[in-house]
Order: structure tokens, then sequence, then C-alpha cells
């Protein structure tokens, strides 16, 4: 039996080194030097008006992007084209000169406010008194909110097509 036992020693050893090698004694890994996470390219967001909208758009520089309202939680991807389309769009705008804020000093309930963050920029603005300039980078941050927010019907209709 003590032969067994001396025998099991070693062997016990060799496993305790081989699991210790192999990183399965509870130590992490090294990290990998992995890509950076991507960075935020765009945070909108869009209050009020009748219906009490609340919308918000989160879009980073790999075109990943998030949206959220008051019904849906959605994810989506851009392709470099629509990312590159939005960086003119934010450019011919003169994003980086315009002022920090353009608010009424009457207000309303009813209108529409809105922040944009374009890199280290961010614009706040309402309905009364958008910019020129700023009206084509919310139109267009409006029908990114609408196409990526509505449910793609293809799926449903082809489910009902084979029913």
């Amino acid at each position: 039996m003590t032969a067994i036992r001396k025998g099991f020693v070693p062997l016990f050893i060799i496993i305790v080194v081989v699991l210790a090698g192999t990183g399965c004694l509870g130590r992490e890994a090294p990290a990998s030097p992995d890509k950076a996470p991507p960075a935020l390219l765009i945070d909108y967001h869009r209050t009020g008006g009748f219906a009490g909208v609340d919308d918000h758009l989160l879009l980073f520089d790999n075109g990943a992007g998030l949206i959220s309202t008051r019904s849906i939680t959605r994810e989506f991807q851009l392709n470099n084209s629509e990312l590159q389309r939005l960086d003119l769009i934010f450019r011919q705008a003169g994003f980086a000169s315009l002022e920090d804020a353009y608010t009424s000093p009457r207000g309303g309930d009813d209108f529409m406010a809105y922040r944009i963050t374009f890199g280290n920029k961010t614009v706040v603005t309402e309905d009364t008194v958008v910019p020129f300039t700023l009206q084509s980078v919310i139109r267009e941050l409006n029908a990114i909110i609408t196409s990526r927010s509505t449910p793609d019907l293809a799926p449903a209709l082809l489910a009902n097509m084979r029913t």
C-alpha cells in the first residue's frame, strides 16, 4: 500500500504542475492585447412634444448602435457608408463650431428638445430655435431612430404566407 502512495505523490505533483501551467487552478489568463473598445460617436436624445417622446440613440465608431424609446430598446448596425454619410452631415453642419445651447426663454411643453453629442461637443436646442445648419443633423438622426426602431416585418410576412 505504501508503494502505491509513493507512486501517487509524484503523479499528484505532476498533475498539479500541469494544471497550474494551463490556468485551471483559478488563475485568470493574461489579457490578450485586443483592440480598444469602440468609442461613442454620437449620443442623441430627443424629448417632449405632445405625445411625450423620449428617444435616445447611441452610436459607436464601429457602427454599433442602440435605440431606446418609451416602448422598445433595440440594437442595430450601420455600415461604413452610413457612418461616412453621418460624418459628412455633421461636418457640413459645422457642428464643432456651433454654440453649446440654442434655447428659447419662453419654452413650451409641446416643443421637442434635443441634446446632441458628437465627439467632444454637445449642443442643446429645441424646436423653435434650431439653427438652420443643425436641421439636417436632427433630420438624419430622427430618420435613424424611425427606421431602426420599427420591427423588421419580412419574417412576420413570411410566416403569415406559410400558414
